[in-house]
């Protein structure tokens, strides 16, 4: 009744062309394994103090009678003490007036400056190899930022900045034999 019908023969993919490839860059062995060094190295530093330990701060958190003048000007206007910290830990390439105004903004519209102001106690640290001491640097910001602004003040008054005179001021002095700079880093991995 029906006329027979054919098998069906599965059907086998269709050998394509392969993708014709223009603009092959070849990397040299040499130049590959010089990035990969690169790379490595990148991922191989580390920062130490000389002592191998972080160094205690020059001053203790609540020593702000030390420097009244500089006391009575953060607690009456923090964002002076602010932008000139952040005008030296920056090396001067954030101005005082521009950090302090926009610590400024941020005090008065948010009340949150001392989320701005932890980033640079983390650098000061960073820099001269302190102790994350009494605590955290965010808590110290975020539970008393006024001594944590004076401490940083002081530090950096220690380590013979003049803080009046900004970065380049310092810069400029004759005697800068006087200005603890940070250590330099040491690369590679050492005993």
């Amino acid at each position: 009744m029906y006329p027979p019908m054919e098998e069906e023969k599965p059907s086998l993919p269709v050998p394509s062309a392969p993708p014709v490839v223009s603009d092959i860059t070849v990397i040299p062995q040499q130049q590959m394994q010089q990035q990969q060094q690169q790379q490595i190295q990148i991922v191989q530093v580390r920062v130490q103090s000389p002592t191998g330990y972080p160094l205690p701060w020059s001053t203790g958190l609540c020593d702000c009678c030390e420097d009244p003048a500089n006391c009575c000007l953060t607690c009456c206007c923090p964002c002076i003490t602010f932008g000139q910290i952040v005008e030296i830990i920056d090396r001067g390439t954030s101005s005082c007036g521009g950090s302090g105004a926009l610590y400024a903004i941020l005090m008065y519209m948010t009340g949150c400056a001392c989320c701005y102001s932890c980033f640079y106690r983390s650098k000061l640290r960073g820099q001269y190899y302190l102790q994350e001491t009494p605590c955290g640097d965010c808590l110290v910001h975020c539970c008393c930022e006024l001594c944590a602004l004076c401490q940083e003040y002081r530090e950096l008054n220690y380590r013979g900045f003049q803080m009046s005179l900004g970065w380049h001021g310092n810069m400029e002095r004759p005697n800068l034999a006087v200005v603890r700079a940070p250590p330099n880093m040491v690369e590679g991995m050492t005993r």
